[in-house]
């Protein structure tokens, strides 16, 4: 008699999907202090004047030398808004198994890169390709919940 070998995604909680999202969150943070952090120094260094705020393009003139952070927070609720609602949809499905944390994780870490590399060394090919990457990934994680709901 043998015993049948265990799935996977029995053998991984449904709610491991949570960690690559507690990660993700936690990224959504970092990239807002670093803009609070930047944005403070800009002020402490370069103390504005009503004119430098009279109006939004002021403003963005203003703090053009530390706009890197705020772009990058901004991306973070464009596609990552995907992710975050497949999240609970995979939850409430039982569909979280092994692959989509697997994938989760992969979206996560590309997601830093990008987030490092848009506000640190500021490489447009590199932080291009990663996003791309991210995207993939992320289309991914859809296709495979669209499989498993269809069967």
């Amino acid at each position: 008699m043998t015993m049948p070998i265990p799935r996977m995604e029995t053998m991984m909680p449904q709610t491991a999907i949570l960690w690559p999202t507690f990660a993700m969150v936690a990224l959504v943070f970092a990239v807002w202090l670093t803009l609070f952090v930047q944005r403070l120094g800009h002020i402490r260094r370069n103390p504005p004047t009503a004119r430098d705020f009279a109006d939004g393009e002021a403003a963005m003139r203003y703090f053009r030398p530390v706009e890197m952070p705020a772009n990058n927070l901004a991306n973070l609720f464009e596609m990552p808004v995907l992710y975050f609602a497949l999240v609970p949809l995979l939850l409430v499905t039982g569909r979280a198994g092994a692959a989509q944390v697997v994938l989760a994780w992969l979206y996560v870490l590309l997601r830093a890169a990008h987030s490092y590399i848009h506000i640190g060394p500021k490489q447009v090919r590199p932080r291009f390709m990663t996003y791309l990457a991210s995207c993939a990934i992320l289309s991914a994680m859809w296709i495979g919940f669209a499989v498993d709901m269809a069967r």
